[in-house]
């Protein structure tokens, strides 16, 4: 039962794209962070819990064609890094869309997809992916 904890404790980030962002310098983490790296102490007691931008474009991308064996009913499949609309890169796979179509500077967004069930009556793991957004 240690994965259903751990599970829950995720979904902030996973499941609503909620990073942080720290109150000094301003600069905002995804996945959260307890302390800026930049302010080091000085952000101690300052980071605020932040709503990352479900927004964005393609940054870059890669088309997978050889896979872990958990995602071989997936590949070939397309991951993107996403720079979101306030300027956070997320790595993320990119569904909903033809490989030929796939371009930088595309717009897309965040949803919530299945990730994963362990058997029939497991724990479901969501996540976001990002679409064309058209």
């Amino acid at each position: 039962m240690a994965g259903v904890a751990r599970e829950w404790r995720e979904i902030p980030g996973r499941y609503n794209l909620k990073g942080t962002k720290c109150g000094n310098c301003g600069k905002i983490f995804f996945p959260a962070r307890s302390f800026c790296p930049v302010c080091r102490r000085a952000s101690i007691g300052k980071i605020e819990e932040y709503d990352i931008c479900r927004t964005g474009k393609v940054f870059t991308f890669s088309i997978v064609h050889e896979a872990p064996e958990s995602n071989n009913l997936q590949k070939p499949y397309v991951v993107a890094m996403v720079q979101t609309d306030d300027g956070v890169m997320i790595t993320a796979q990119l569904v909903d869309v033809e490989f030929d179509k796939v371009e930088i500077g595309m717009p897309v967004r965040a949803v919530l997809r299945k990730l994963s069930m362990d058997g029939e009556s497991g724990v479901i793991r969501y996540g976001y992916k990002f679409v064309p957004n058209n």
